[in-house]
């Protein structure tokens, strides 16, 4: 990965730059990395279908993400330059974070014409049968200086959802299962109704080999997803260290991704015969379209939703030692 930023993304857009764009009937087109297409693992967010504007990702590991309003835009663009450039962000924090390579403008995915895209890494590329987990951070969804419209919103779904209690709550999930039965995926619906004791069934249904049971996952791969050294919750704890002392950044409605390849006999070179290892296994940090300048202060918000996080995870790993 590179610690640099800026000269890396500039390098990387002159490679794209003279792409085509993405057709109206077929939902691709082709740029650096050949032709661009629909995300196939996309698990929370926008999604293009039905009109809707959502991402595109390409074949070389690109994923672009359209530029919502102007303000949210521009701060998300704004922002991945300043962390890509910023000397004081130290090389295992910047790990969390996907690479970011530039804008630049293409095809709606929804056929609306040409519009600004941000082009960053796409971080389910290097996964054969990725499982996948999108966790929205922070009791409080809302930044300071939103709307009044916008803050009820977000207050409404705080409140219905485990955010307000827990800390965060799961915006979407998938889980490989096997190669006998498909991936087994929640729907938008699925993930707002999960209450509090669900959501932890839910983080546990995410580490399991029967992941389609409704009642009873099994949660054996906890011990190796979860608790291995150098998997999601050393992750998790190397992370937190960061944002105990970080006065950076404040990073409202911001997720956490966690991903690992769901087959273990995979021939990526994440994996060997032994089975899962931490080469397998990502997590990371998106979505920045509202964070806000850290004015010297810890960010309690994002902090505390993260311990609460790593506390739940620890003890479904305890429950299978």
């Amino acid at each position: 990965m590179s610690t640099g930023g800026e000269p890396e993304a500039d390098a990387e857009m002159k490679a794209i730059s003279g792409m085509t764009h993405i057709t109206q009937n077929e939902n691709q087109g082709e740029g650096g990395g050949g032709m661009l297409c629909l995300p196939e693992n996309q698990v929370a967010g926008h999604r293009a279908e039905g009109g809707v504007l959502g991402p595109l990702v390409d074949k070389a590991g690109r994923f672009y993400k359209p530029l919502q309003d102007l303000e949210r835009g521009e701060n998300e663009v704004n922002f991945y330059q300043k962390f890509w450039s910023d000397p004081r962000i130290p090389p295992r924090v910047q790990h969390f974070f996907p690479r970011f390579y530039g804008r630049t403008s293409v095809q709606a995915s929804d056929g609306g014409g040409m519009r600004d895209h941000a082009v960053i890494e796409d971080l389910t590329y290097q996964f054969q049968h990725p499982s996948i987990i999108d966790i929205k951070m922070g009791s409080r969804t809302w930044y300071p200086g939103a709307s009044e419209e916008y803050i009820k919103k977000c207050i409404s779904k705080d409140r219905e959802t485990s955010s307000s209690l827990l800390g965060f709550r799961i915006s979407g999930m998938q889980v490989y299962e096997s190669p006998e039965k498909p991936t087994w995926k929640a729907d938008k619906n699925w993930c707002k109704m999960l209450t509090n004791k669900g959501v932890r069934v839910a983080l546990k249904r995410f580490v399991s080999l029967n992941p389609s049971s409704e009642t009873d996952p099994d949660g054996l791969l906890a011990p190796y997803i979860y608790g291995a050294p150098g998997c999601i919750l050393s992750q998790l704890l190397e992370m937190k260290a960061w944002f105990e002392e970080q006065t950076l950044y404040h990073f409202y409605s911001a997720s956490l991704l966690l991903i690992y390849e769901g087959d273990p006999t995979s021939s990526n070179e994440s994996f060997h015969s032994s089975g899962f290892t931490k080469r397998g296994i990502s997590v990371k940090l998106i979505d920045y379209a509202h964070v806000l300048d850290g004015e010297n202060i810890i960010d309690h918000n994002f902090l505390g939703g993260l311990c609460s996080l790593i506390n739940v995870i620890a003890q479904i790993v305890a429950d299978k030692a």
